[in-house]
């Protein structure tokens, strides 16, 4: 994924890694001393609004895709603690934000509205032909 001050994204997207934020902080949960001693937890920071990586449709859509996730100012945040090492909790951040960005720019395909050809038309209605000359032959017959 990292490759030379970049976090890619795909072959044609990369985020600079100077718009990246990182923060270290102590994480919590089990795991004794060690947890309680050092900085393992990962906080990593993106401005959606001011990237440069994106364009303006794609920063719309990310932004409107992620809306939820954004603060007031337009930073996504993503935060991993499962690891015990902070190396280990940078990449994880780093692949969450990936995936994310990845699944926000995901153009849904637009329906293509059908008809039913003239043949299942005809076939439906000869069913349901069928199916109401079955029902009236089960009928008694009326003596009016």
């Amino acid at each position: 994924m990292a490759k030379d001050g970049v976090l890619q994204l795909s072959e044609t997207l990369a985020i600079p890694r100077a718009e990246l934020v990182y923060r270290a902080s102590r994480a919590g949960g089990a795991g004794g001393q060690h947890v309680n001693t050092s900085s393992t937890r990962i906080e990593l920071l993106w401005n959606v609004r001011d990237t440069q990586a994106l364009d303006e449709a794609q920063r719309a859509r990310v932004a409107g895709k992620l809306a939820s996730r954004l603060d007031g100012d337009g930073w996504l945040r993503v935060v991993s603690s499962a690891r015990r090492s902070q190396l280990q909790n940078r990449e994880a951040a780093e692949d969450r934000l990936v995936a994310l960005i990845a699944a926000a720019l995901v153009v849904p395909r637009t329906r293509k509205a059908t008809k039913p050809s003239r043949g299942a038309k005809e076939s439906r209605l000869a069913e349901k032909k069928k199916r109401g000359d079955t029902k009236r032959q089960r009928r008694p017959d009326s003596f009016d």
